[in-house]
């Protein structure tokens, strides 16, 4: 069958958007997941940005590989321009991915441009918690887009040791903007 691959790290992996022939656990060498690029629109505001993942240079990404129909290409292609490149904070790239079953595939992939002024870099973790914290955009509550990335990463028996400690401080102090509400 004719097809192309997709890699998710983020909320592509619980909330791809597209329809796939079959998906499977992968692993992209070169990068790792973080939350490193400012969210004024989807998962924060200007006044209040949140932070998204981007794959970042350094390290290993474990996430979901999606094997597209090729007769959907350009369908799906549009789909993940529009949704992933809506400020260019991103760079869409075909890179080699390692399947569950050892088989390396193309992959478009979506790595963060550290030349971009959305892109965080390195912040601590308390920081990264307090952005997430306060932030909602479009498409919801910065929170609610961490713990979940967090729980697919679970019952998927990834861990990602950074996301996790960032999870376990939110649910410390677990105060999001819906909860500000008629104050």
């Amino acid at each position: 069958m004719n097809e192309f691959w997709v890699f998710g790290y983020g909320s592509l992996m619980w909330n791809p958007g597209f329809e796939s022939l079959r998906r499977t656990r992968a692993q992209l060498s070169g990068y790792h997941r973080s939350l490193c690029i400012s969210s004024h629109i989807y998962r924060g505001t200007r006044e209040t940005p949140g932070l998204v993942m981007g794959l970042d240079r350094g390290g290993a990404c474990e996430g979901v590989a999606f094997a597209v129909d090729a007769e959907k290409e350009r369908e799906v292609m549009q789909y993940l321009r529009a949704r992933e490149l809506v400020t260019n904070a991103y760079r869409e790239l075909i890179l080699p991915i390692t399947l569950a079953n050892e088989q390396s595939v193309p992959a478009v992939c979506y790595v963060v441009d550290p030349a971009h002024e959305q892109y965080m870099g390195r912040l601590s973790l308390d920081r990264q918690a307090q952005m997430v914290r306060h932030a909602q955009g479009k498409a919801g509550a910065n929170h609610d887009y961490v713990i979940s990335t967090v729980e697919h990463l679970r019952k998927m028996s990834i861990k990602d040791s950074d996301l996790e400690l960032v999870a376990r401080l939110l649910e410390q102090a677990p105060e999001r903007p819906a909860d500000k509400v008629g104050r």
